[in-house]
């Protein structure tokens, strides 16, 4: 791993703090707020690729662990992981990766349509797939009103989701940041 990849790594988990800057906005029926977070787990995804992308979400919660109130709602700790939001928060690497792995299949041929497939799988379906259940578990409510209760996320995940796919489109074109190994210099 390079210098470069640690700063994006970095660049990114920063962007994800600053993002929980912006308020959360409750949910009646659930315990989880709407946040502007997972724009940060998509865009981590779609510009630094599936290992860097992962990579980030797992340095952003590991400072939140040690206790910075980097989340929406002002908090951090090991608290946060036994909570109402915990699944979700476990969902992020695994969203980033799927996200960044997505996009990596789809590189050479990355269009918008294409970016989106890849933020709406990883950014939403991973993360309502584990984030529901656990807060089922730990808010002590039933599946189905979890499940219910998420429904509220979905118009601003896609908004999230378009605007991520944007981006990375963008960044593609103009500075890409995914290598792929077809695309390094050969030593000839």
């Amino acid at each position: 791993m390079k210098t470069r990849d640690l700063a994006y790594i970095a660049l990114f988990a920063a962007i994800v703090a600053v993002l929980g800057q912006l308020p959360a906005v409750p949910v009646p029926g659930i315990p989880v707020p709407i946040t502007a977070q997972t724009l940060g787990v998509m865009l981590a995804g779609s510009v630094l690729g599936a290992k860097r992308g992962g990579l980030a979400l797992l340095l952003f919660l590991a400072v939140v662990a040690m206790g910075a109130p980097l989340l929406a709602s002002g908090s951090g700790g090991l608290g946060v992981f036994v909570g109402p939001t915990a699944g979700y928060l476990y969902s992020w690497p695994v969203a980033a990766f799927v996200i960044g792995w997505l996009t990596e299949r789809f590189w050479r041929r990355l269009n918008l349509a294409w970016a989106l497939v890849a933020n709406l799988l990883g950014g939403i379906v991973v993360i309502y797939a584990i984030g529901i259940p656990f807060t089922s578990l730990y808010a002590d409510v039933p599946l189905s009103v979890s499940a219910t209760g998420s429904l509220a996320f979905i118009p601003g995940d896609v908004v999230k989701a378009v605007a991520a796919s944007v981006v990375a489109v963008a960044v593609r074109r103009a500075y890409p940041v995914i290598e792929l190994p077809g695309r390094r210099a050969t030593a000839g």
